[in-house]
């Protein structure tokens, strides 16, 4: 079992930034891919960013890329999403989730945190 605890949401105006943070209980953290989703209000989960467990393989939603940055690490069993130029847009509730595939796709990951608002005013 890994326990994901997400931190760092808050407002913030368009154009500025937020920092993102996750953290895992187990110390097994650095064999899964971690992966950032979102949930905006009246829409489904989607895929933001994710980072193979060596954090050689990264990939983003085109509609973050160039915004966002994800990084990990392994010795604190961390994983981070560094938010830059937000828009009203990026408004969702953020979860963080652990798999054992390096993937987009919300069905493959195993444990989900409990997700962090971040609120982006025009």
């Amino acid at each position: 079992q890994v326990q994901l605890v997400e931190s760092g949401g808050g407002l913030v105006q368009a154009g500025g930034s937020l920092r993102l943070s996750c953290a895992a209980s187990r110390h097994t953290f650095g064999t899964y891919a971690m992966g950032w989703f979102r949930r905006a209000p009246g829409k489904e989960r989607e895929f933001v960013a994710v980072i193979s467990w060596g954090g050689g393989s990264i990939y983003y939603a085109d509609s973050v890329k160039d915004r966002f940055t994800i990084s990990r690490d392994n010795a604190k069993n961390t994983v981070a999403l560094q938010m830059n130029s937000l828009k009203p847009e990026d408004t969702a509730v953020y979860y963080c989730a652990a798999g054992r595939v390096t993937t987009t796709q919300t069905m493959e990951y195993d444990y989900w945190g409990q997700g962090t608002q971040v609120t982006v005013s025009s």
